[in-house]
């Protein structure tokens, strides 16, 4: 089935696809847990690069599930993937061999510098499980007693006690305490910082086990990592002995117009992690490794769900697709695209709009930090003018299509971000 034929058929659904009773956010409200801010539309269906809610009205999709949608909404290669997985075998357990976990891993590793893998569900069992690599590493390789791991300010890596304790970013662990030990915090993109608490939490004895951190920082901001910066503390990791981790939970898989966003910087972590497109919508998660920092033995990490047939399957049908379809060109046009048309409009509103950064399809449009505007204001914008969009942080306006966006819908987007701008200021 052709993506426009799925693009015809979402347009207009089949009789009796659409839900019997119609949706009501509060009998929603009155049944799920508040953690989420949720904008007010409901959507049910979607086909490459556009969504349609419960009233039928259309939208381009530039959140794709938060930068997950690396395909698009069913895309054909999925459709076949999830076909024809679920009618083969959708889940046993790590108890046994699973040849599409095996051919997943395989295609990983011969498309990145890993050497071994390790799959979850998400990006924060992903960040979690090279946190523990690196503990171990610690305890059983450098000797230290009370490994510390080093991340940046403003930071994202996940939502479990670990990873929000990782996450510099005090709004994510009010509550929470008390947080889990063993981390410190440094500014994003500061060599001095980081040598410095190098120095000092080392004093006297080996401390520092870890840095986890982004090449390309969404949540706190969407902030590219300086090349000179990552050169420096991969030169600093070779010397010491201390592990580079780098979370591509939102970077990897394409995003940044390159496979991994490490081969922006110039340079290959020791580990790191990956969910989000590896999937392209359906739940998985990885964590990569080399091999002499591989030091898990049976029984110190797992995962039920992990890894199973189902999502390494689709998965796979995924990392398959980026590869033939040449996606990383359209990524790196279209991104050269988005940019241009971003910078354009902040041209033209210089009071109101600053940067515009990125790196393919993950970009940002910063708003002024002393006027009332915020980027949550831009969205709701955005949804009246039939577009979706994402904050990242109060004053950044996130756009992450799918990878498949054409040149069409890039254009129909910023018409309608400028559009929603003018309406609001």
């Amino acid at each position: 089935m052709s993506l426009q034929t799925l693009l015809e058929q979402a347009t207009n659904p089949p009789s009796g696809s659409v839900a019997s009773s119609p949706f009501s956010a509060d009998s929603f409200d009155a049944s799920v847990m508040s953690t989420y801010g949720r904008f007010p539309l409901a959507l049910e269906r979607g086909a490459g690069c556009r969504v349609w809610d419960t009233q039928g009205r259309e939208y381009l999709d530039f959140v794709a599930g938060i930068a997950t949608c690396t395909l698009g909404h069913a895309h054909p290669a999925m459709v076949e993937a999830v076909t024809r997985q679920i009618q083969k075998l959708h889940h046993v357990s790590n108890l046994y061999y699973i040849p599409e976990q095996g051919e997943l891993a395989k295609w990983i590793i011969q498309h990145s510098c890993a050497d071994r893998v390790f799959f979850c569900n998400s990006g924060a069992e992903a960040n979690e499980a090279a946190i523990k690599l690196a503990r171990k590493y610690a305890h059983t390789v450098l000797d230290i007693e009370k490994p510390i791991i080093l991340t940046a300010n403003a930071s994202f890596h996940g939502r479990t006690l670990a990873t929000i304790t990782a996450t510099a970013q005090p709004k994510y662990q009010k509550y929470f305490d008390p947080l889990v030990p063993g981390f410190h915090y440094v500014p994003y993109n500061d060599i001095s910082a980081i040598e410095a608490a190098i120095s000092e939490l080392d004093e006297g004895d080996y401390r520092v086990a870890a840095i986890l951190i982004e090449p390309l920082q969404g949540e706190g901001g969407v902030r590219p990592g300086d090349v000179e910066y990552f050169q420096r503390l991969r030169k600093i990791c070779d010397e010491t002995g201390i592990l580079l981790i780098f979370d591509e939970v939102q970077v990897g898989m394409g995003r940044s117009g390159k496979l991994w966003g490490y081969e922006y910087l110039g340079v290959e972590p020791d580990i790191f992690t990956s969910a989000k497109g590896l999937g392209g919508g359906i739940p998985i998660g990885a964590m990569m490794s080399k091999k002499f920092c591989d030091v898990f033995q049976p029984g110190e990490h797992a995962s039920t769900f992990g890894g199973n047939p189902f999502a390494c399957g689709v998965a796979l049908a995924v990392c398959q697709t980026l590869e033939k379809e040449n996606i990383l060109q359209n990524v790196q046009a279209r991104g050269e695209q988005l940019r241009a048309g971003l910078r354009a409009i902040a041209a033209k509103y210089p009071h109101h709009l600053t940067e515009v950064r990125g790196w393919g399809l993950i970009n940002g449009l910063e708003l002024q930090a002393d006027i009332q505007l915020t980027a949550a204001d831009v969205v709701n914008a955005a949804i009246k003018e039939g577009l979706l969009l994402v904050p990242a942080g109060p004053k950044v306006v996130r756009f992450v299509p799918p990878l498949i966006v054409t040149e069409a819908e890039v254009s129909a987007a910023l018409q309608a971000v400028e559009k929603a701008i003018a309406n609001i200021i």
